[in-house]
């Protein structure tokens, strides 16, 4: 990760000190000067007194006047001009202390999206940085009043813990601008929803990586992004540009859970369109339940229908052996019907659990 420093210590001086030295040295005041310059006379005394800034204009007359290169007051006043920039950015920084402090740094460091910073003003140019965003209001503008809306489409305002969500948002926004996908396909990411299922039923070792494949050949960007410090989530969905993209943390670790999210977020992009962002395990205050609704019926029907579901349930006896032919015949994990089970009560939590895999994600 790129170090950022936005602390200068250089200090930088008026032109104006120079040009009065120099005039000084000539023994010409400001009025002789400034006829010979063809300038107002006032506007030399203000560039004198560090009030006015010497333009290329006036560098080409002076250059003519004291036989300094017109560069050397240019490069003078750049220098001044960048320097004041610079201070009343360290201004701004400083100012933005306790805007820092709402976030989970230490998490966000740990997670490798931040560099690990002990002055709080080197945390406020990370996390700047890290949001490529100038100032607490921008990032407020952003999440909260939605001035962006084509990027972003809802209001962290009234979430519990809109800095550490927003947080987590942006860490996904970043690994989707580093995948490369063509165009969204509709027809093909449904079609290869079957291809997707076959492996949430096998659940091999790198089911992440063939996943991602897959998605992108659709248009598709997935990205895993863990969860940090205050922002507990499980998923989101929403469009960047042309693209969709599913945003998933793998919570708990456990297959039945992550495939459920994911079959969920894939309703939202079939369902739904363009127009939504939705975040999974919170509640904000334009929350559309229909459509939540909807995408878990989605999620259900990829996963374990509830057809499939009474057809299991007529079995008698219900044991993890039927389970496991069921699960072969729909072409599922059996960690989806005993997942289901176990918050049905329908199956004692203690039944079936080898069947859930434990994932592993190499966090990027």
């Amino acid at each position: 990760m790129a170090t950022v420093n936005e602390f200068y210590t250089d200090i930088a001086f008026h032109p104006g000190e120079t040009l009065a030295e120099k005039l000084e040295e000539l023994k010409m005041g400001p009025k002789e000067f400034a006829i010979r310059t063809g300038k107002p006379e006032k506007t030399i005394i203000a560039i004198l007194k560090g009030d006015s800034s010497i333009t290329p204009e006036m560098a080409v007359l002076f250059e003519s006047v004291l036989k300094i290169p017109a560069d050397f007051w240019l490069k003078k006043q750049y220098r001044f001009d960048e320097y004041k920039a610079r201070e009343k950015r360290t201004l701004a920084i400083e100012e933005a202390k306790d805007w820092a402090k709402c976030f989970p740094f230490t998490d966000m460091v740990k997670c490798g999206w931040l560099n690990a910073r002990t002055k709080a003003e080197e945390k406020v140019a990370e996390l700047f940085h890290f949001f490529g965003v100038s100032s607490p209001d921008a990032w407020k503008d952003y999440f909260f009043n939605q001035q962006l809306k084509v990027a972003f489409r809802i209001s962290l305002a009234h979430t519990r813990e809109p800095y550490a969500i927003s947080a987590w948002i942006r860490q996904g926004e970043i690994q989707a601008s580093q995948l490369y996908c063509g165009e969204y396909s509709e027809a093909k990411f449904k079609k290869a929803l079957k291809e997707i299922k076959t492996l949430m039923s096998t659940q091999p070792d790198d089911f992440f990586e063939q996943l991602q494949q897959l998605c992108l050949a659709c248009g598709v960007k997935v990205v895993y992004t863990p969860c940090i410090k205050k922002a507990p989530l499980s998923g989101a969905t929403r469009w960047i540009d042309d693209n969709p993209l599913i945003q998933l943390t793998g919570r708990y670790k456990q297959n039945d859970r992550f495939w459920f999210t994911f079959f969920h977020e894939a309703g939202h992009i079939i369902l739904h369109g363009k127009k939504d962002i939705f975040l999974e395990d919170i509640e904000y205050s334009e929350a559309d339940l229909q459509k939540e609704a909807e995408a878990n019926d989605f999620a259900v029907e990829w996963t374990f229908s509830n057809e499939q579901e009474e057809e299991v349930l007529d079995s008698v006896p219900l044991t993890i052996e039927s389970i496991q032919e069921f699960a072969k015949k729909f072409n599922t994990h059996p960690a989806m019907i005993i997942g289901r089970f176990h918050k049905k009560k329908l199956l004692h939590y203690a039944q079936g659990r080898d069947f859930f895999v434990k994932l592993e994600f190499l966090d990027n």
